[in-house]
């Protein structure tokens, strides 16, 4: 497009804020006698940002841009072996006026679980969070799911692409997206929170909680897993030699 063709869409755009690329158009041809395409008009609106709700219209953008890239986890054709899905979401927890909030990740077949208490949701904690998994699990890890929190958003998928890993969402308020971790977040709340090992003093409730996870993960038996443990059943059915034992 040519400068002062530019210039000349600007200037219409401008005095009439409110007119779509289509009636624009057609004052545009009535008033400089020459033919123009909505396209170029449209173009030429984006370029410099006119609109009549320019900070609504971006938001709006990047909520359009954000959801075209999320890829679902209704989309993933899951396969039956350790490492392959580990499903992460939050629990938010009020104590005596303070707020917590407790990450959870569970691998989707061999139950092996982890969890860790942090001060705030800020993306940098889901950030240490995942690579604290990763270390557990010796980096048998191929892909993840989680909810839409602004938790997993910024450090956290920075991490999740220098990693590597397969980055699924659930749906919106659709609980059945995520059964498993739903399962393990009740389990968590059940058989720890409720039995007097809640405080907001987060280094204290993560040493409980690590004994916790000992217990979850080398002595409980679980029922989906034929009554073994997780490290029972991941060690007699383990396909990676990447497996590790510290978890």
């Amino acid at each position: 497009m040519k400068r002062q063709q530019e210039l000349q869409v600007v200037s219409l755009r401008k005095k009439r804020i409110r007119y779509g690329k289509m009636k624009l158009k057609k004052l545009y041809e009535d008033e400089y006698k020459e033919p123009i395409s909505s396209w170029k008009i449209q173009r030429v609106i984006e370029k410099h940002n006119l609109y009549y709700h320019p900070q609504k219209t971006e938001r709006l953008r990047r909520k359009r841009r954000a959801n075209q890239v999320k890829k679902r986890i209704t989309e993933l054709k899951k396969e039956k072996h350790s490492g392959f899905l580990l499903a992460l979401d939050t629990i938010i927890l009020y104590w005596m006026g303070t707020k917590r909030y407790i990450l959870t990740a569970i691998d989707e077949h061999g139950k092996i679980g982890f969890a860790r208490m942090y001060s705030s949701k800020h993306s940098k904690h889901a950030k240490d969070f995942l690579k604290r998994l990763w270390y557990l699990l010796d980096g048998n890890i191929e892909n993840i799911t989680r909810d839409n929190g602004s938790e997993f958003a910024g450090e956290f998928d920075e991490a999740v692409k220098k990693l590597h890993l397969g980055n699924y969402y659930s749906r919106p308020k659709t609980p059945t997206d995520n059964p498993v971790s739903e399962r393990f977040n009740r389990t968590l709340k059940e058989e720890f929170i409720a039995l007097g090992n809640m405080t907001d003093d987060c280094k204290l409730f993560n040493k409980r909680l690590t004994e916790w996870l000992v217990e979850y993960n080398f002595k409980r038996p679980h029922q989906t897993l034929d009554y073994m443990t997780p490290v029972e059943f991941n060690e007699k059915y383990k396909v990676s030699g990447r497996y590790s034992s510290c978890t």
